[in-house]
This record gives C-alpha cells, structure tokens and sequence, in this order.
C-alpha cells in the first residue's frame, strides 16, 4: 500500500495506530460479550432484553469496523485476531455470572464505563501530540456513543 499522504508524520501515525488498535480490542471484546449475552439471556424480562442487546451488538459491530477502517487509513494492519485482542484490550472476555438482566446490564455498564475512561484518555494526545485532530473528533464520538449507553444501562439498574 502506498504510504498515507495525510499531514501526520509516520511516527505518529504508528503511535496513533497502536492506540486504535487498544480501542479496537476494547470494543471487539466487548460486542462478543454483548453478544454472548444476547444469546443466554434468561428471565421474565427475555424479550425485551434479548432485542436490546441485539440493538447494542449491531451497534458495537458498527463501531470495531470504523474503528479498523481508521486504523487503515492511517496505513497500518488490523490486529485482528482472538490472540492480539486479548493482548492489547483493557476489558476480560470473561463474565462474571449471571444471566440476568440485571447482572448483565451491570457488567455490560462497567465495560462501557472501562472504555470511555481510556478513549478520554486519548482525545488530547491524539490531537496535540500526534497532530490528528480529525481522528481525536473521530473517537471523542465514539466516546459519547459509549456515554449514552452507559446512561441507559444505568437507567436500567435503578
């Protein structure tokens, strides 16, 4: 591929790559626990709960491929296996237990929470450091995406 002509040194392209690929792991753990959760989901709330999370894996698969395609654009591979997920993501594809919605919704809360700490940590360096304000505008809306879930899986557990 030829090399991205884009504004950004190729130091900081790498540099920024290296920390999409930290939010691409994230966000691909957390659409296979979505939807490992979507497919074992029990109780009297079944139904409703069970299309919601088919709305947040549809949604959480959206994002892993923007967030791949950026790391594209910026002229680098995609980590993209099981193996390099589990080495750079922040999150466990573990579940805690119960397949409840309210066990679920808190755990699904924590992990939204987890990945709106680390891309805010992110925002300014990308923008200022590496000298990609376009990219930091990119993740500081996955960021609020993030946020609005979180806001309504809160919802769910008062």
């Amino acid at each position: 591929m030829k090399t991205p002509n884009i504004g950004i040194s190729k130091e900081n392209r790498q540099s920024i790559a290296n920390q999409l690929s930290k939010i691409l792991a994230d966000e691909f753990v957390l659409y296979s626990k979505t939807l490992n959760f979507h497919w074992n989901i029990e109780g009297t709330d079944f139904h409703s709960v069970h299309l919601y999370l088919e709305t947040l894996y549809e949604e959480q698969q959206e994002i892993v491929d923007t967030v791949a395609e950026k790391i594209r654009m910026l002229g680098h591979y995609v980590p993209a296996t099981l193996k390099d997920y589990s080495k750079l993501t922040h999150l466990t594809e573990q579940t805690k237990g119960g397949n409840d919605s309210q066990s679920i919704f808190a755990e699904l809360l924590e992990d939204h929470e987890s990945i709106i700490v680390f891309i805010r940590e992110e925002i300014e360096p990308i923008a200022e450091k590496w000298k990609a304000q376009g990219i930091s505008d990119y993740i500081t809306g996955l960021m609020e995406q993030h946020e609005k879930t979180a806001w309504m899986l809160r919802s769910h557990l008062k």
